[in-house]
């Protein structure tokens, strides 16, 4: 990649064990505009991860019903989109700003992530970096929205984020973002989503062990057994 051919990034800690595959990462963006710079945005983080060392894959959201809680949980992109949740070891997510917030779009896509699929969670414990996109000044309405959002769904988000102003003066034709602060930025965010990611991703379940969860397991497998006793 030719803006970062010159860097080397050493991103594993020396001693810690890891697994030997590739981070999973999943980019998921908020537009659907021709030209969308979420998109554009997403993909250049997507080629810096790759350069990175990652496992990169893109969810593309046409076709994605409007989220409806049941009706649609059979749709083919309903189900794709949790499939790649369940696939990732890291996620980020990629949104205009519209009305001060993140797109209706970004917004549809994590309402069909659950927080349980059955006894499988497909965001928790995952890591998860942040990105915005503007058309005017810089602001961060959107990354601190969608922040809201990856703690409630459980994930390890980040503290590092990306807020791009007046996208459209910063890609080139081809789609490739310019060099630039804003692009130096993405670098910085994706190099610390690695690093949390080779940190966690190993010990997932040890960081989201939760007491109250356990004890509400516990109650149910005491209940399972008392009505085998009565039956």
């Amino acid at each position: 990649m030719k803006y970062l051919e010159s860097e080397k990034f050493d991103l594993i800690p020396d001693g810690l064990n890891v697994s030997p595959h590739k981070p999973r990462i999943l980019m998921i963006y908020g537009s659907l505009r021709e030209r969308s710079y979420s998109r554009l945005l997403a993909e250049e983080a997507g080629r810096i991860l790759e350069f990175m060392g990652a496992e990169v894959k893109f969810y593309n959201p046409d076709g994605l019903p409007t989220f409806d809680n049941d009706r649609s949980l059979d749709h083919p992109k309903v189900q794709e989109l949790r499939n790649l949740s369940l696939w990732s070891e890291g996620q980020v997510w990629s949104s205009p700003e519209l009305h001060g917030n993140m797109s209706g779009l970004m917004k549809t896509q994590i309402d069909w992530i659950p927080l349980t699929m059955g006894a499988v969670r497909p965001t928790q414990g995952r890591t998860l970096a942040l990105m915005q996109v503007s058309g005017g000044s810089q602001s961060f309405n959107a990354v601190n929205n969608m922040r809201i959002l990856g703690r409630w769904m459980r994930m390890i988000t980040i503290p590092n984020q990306s807020s791009v102003a007046k996208g459209y003066q910063e890609f080139h034709d081809n789609g490739e973002m310019k060099a630039s602060d804003f692009r130096g930025r993405i670098v910085d965010v994706m190099e610390e989503l690695m690093r949390f990611t080779y940190l966690t991703r190993d010990n997932a379940s040890f960081l989201v062990d939760r007491y109250s969860e356990r004890k509400s397991e516990e109650n149910k497998a005491i209940e399972a057994m008392n009505k085998a006793d009565s039956n």
